[in-house]
């Protein structure tokens, strides 16, 4: 199954050829026309490959050459390496040490509006955002019918519309996350007659969680789809950090839905994966734990960006290369003292063995200077290797997939949300704690008691388990600790840190935007 999505991911690139795009009220532009892009039945499918795709790659050549969007070298410009900077730099819990463009304002929480970075992803957003309208303008009944499309076409296109309407709420939902109030964009707007207004962050939630719950029972059931596409699982999934969020969101706290999603992730066939360095490897694809992720493919989705920059990014110093299946190491990533202080003796020799961290051979510890890769942490959780050792087909581009979401995240907010009130049962919530304890510890020697199960518990066992996988930045938010609480080095632009303003905890909408859409309003504090 995993080779036959990726084979529709490499369809796909025929099928749009997409420009630049900065307004998200227009469709994208493509060498062909709706009269003859439909001329075989399979095109459907490939359409909606392409929606899966703008997830993995950067363009329609890779790994350059043809980009999906401009202003920003296209590797660097790629969605999931985008997403990951934003979620993990400004925390305790990374930092690169390149001087590409304004890149280190990330590392610092110091930014403006003129930041490329921040910029490309808005834009990454929307141009998914077009992409799922543009499939859902063209597979109306009435547009199926026009076509003379099979009856079991029909039938396959209307599971292929609830698979867009996720990706596109996957899309809303990591804008109004980073960004709050943004326009929302839908295939019934009427493309390039005028730029969208700007709905509230609130409108936004609603608008997700509207979205999420219509289309669930149009999908498979969970953990029914093929791996790499979405079902109920991953409906559920996605409600759970939406409502886990909410209070942030919209303003009023929704941990007993959070929960009640979480469950459905938990009934489901997903069972947590006895060998943890597994979900990180390139053989995940086989993981019982993974419920939704961004496919790679070293032969056929090759980009600079997402997974290959992930783990050639987390390479450097005394590092072999070849022990992590690549051809060299970038020196780029490393993590601050403050994520390794999470586990006990932080290292190779570590009880706890989700520490995977690289303290030795030429590295300080401390994070001294942020362009100097040997000060601070190596950390190349991710590797393209498999879990049996085997090196992944191609040594420059990887296989490894990024796992957006996995049960343990499920069984971290099962436990939240009832530490914060949400019903439940504390006695499910600490089993479903000590079992990620068990398996990280590789015995009970880990396992915490019920007095210990408290919100800073909570927030640290999400870092040890979750760290470099895209939730720290969302999950400091919720708990008041990335801008006017919580130090770190680095934060604030000083080598101890120091607090930001709470302005901080959005980013800014691109400066290039606010000249395009007179509609929109800056975020406040820039």
């Amino acid at each position: 199954m995993k080779i036959t999505i990726r084979s529709m991911l490499v369809a796909a690139s025929a099928l749009l050829v997409a420009a630049a795009c900065t307004d998200p009220t227009v469709a994208p532009k493509s060498s062909v026309s709706s009269a003859n892009i439909f001329s075989e039945e399979t095109s459907y499918k490939s359409f909606l490959a392409k929606i899966y795709a703008g997830l993995a790659v950067s363009g329609q050549q890779g790994p350059a050459g043809n980009g999906d969007i401009s202003g920003l070298d296209e590797g660097f410009s790629q969605y999931m390496r985008l997403w990951w900077q934003m979620e993990e730099l400004p925390t305790d819990e990374a930092a690169v040490s390149w001087n590409d463009g304004p890149i280190q304002e990330l590392n610092t929480q110091i930014w403006s509006a003129s930041n490329s970075f921040l910029g490309s992803m808005y834009y990454r957003i929307y141009f998914q955002v077009s992409m799922a309208n543009e499939f859902l303008r063209e597979t109306t009944p009435e547009k199926l019918a026009s076509r003379n499309v099979s009856a079991g076409t029909r039938a396959e296109v209307a599971k292929y519309r609830a698979e867009a309407r996720f990706l596109r709420a996957l899309s809303y939902w990591h804008g109004m996350d980073l960004f709050g109030n943004i326009p929302i964009v839908k295939e019934t707007d009427v493309v390039g007659k005028e730029p969208p207004a700007q709905a509230t962050r609130a409108e936004v939630y609603n608008y997700v969680v509207s979205e999420l719950t219509a289309i669930r029972s149009e999908l498979p059931n969970v953990g029914a789809a093929e791996y790499g596409r979405v079902d109920q699982g991953a409906v559920a999934m996605l409600l759970a950090k939406v409502y886990l969020n909410a209070q942030v969101y919209a303003g009023t706290a929704k941990y007993a839905e959070a929960l009640a999603e979480a469950q459905k992730v938990i009934a489901g066939p997903y069972r947590l994966d006895a060998n943890f360095r597994r979900m990180f490897s390139a053989d995940n694809n086989t993981s019982p734990e993974i419920i939704f992720a961004i496919q790679q493919d070293g032969d056929k989705i090759q980009t600079w960006g997402g997974m290959t920059f992930l783990i050639h990014a987390s390479v450097g110093a005394s590092m072999n290369a070849g022990d992590f299946g690549i051809d060299g190491g970038w020196w780029g990533i490393r993590t601050k003292p403050s994520l390794a202080a999470l586990y006990p003796n932080p290292g190779p020799n570590s009880p706890d063995k989700r520490a995977s961290f690289f303290v030795y051979n030429g590295f300080s510890g401390s994070m001294t200077n942020l362009t100097d890769y040997t000060t601070g942490i190596g950390s190349p959780k991710f590797t393209n290797k498999t879990s049996t050792g085997a090196s992944g087909k191609n040594s420059t581009f990887v296989d490894t997939d990024f796992p957006v979401f996995r049960l343990a995240d499920a069984y971290l907010i099962y436990a939240e949300a009832v530490v914060r009130g949400a019903g439940g049962s504390r006695a499910t919530a600490l089993g479903y704690i000590n079992a990620l304890r068990d398996r990280a510890y590789g015995n009970t020697s880990g396992q915490i008691t019920d007095a210990q199960m408290t919100q800073a518990f909570i927030l640290d066992e999400r870092a040890r388990e979750l760290f470099w996988e895209g939730t720290r930045r969302t999950d400091l938010i919720r708990y008041g600790q990335y801008s006017t609480a919580g130090v770190w080095q680095w934060k604030g632009g000083t080598v101890n840190g120091a607090v930001t303003a709470a302005f901080r905890d959005l980013y800014p909408l691109p400066a290039s935007e606010l000249i395009a859409n007179p509609k929109l309003k800056q975020n406040t504090g820039y």
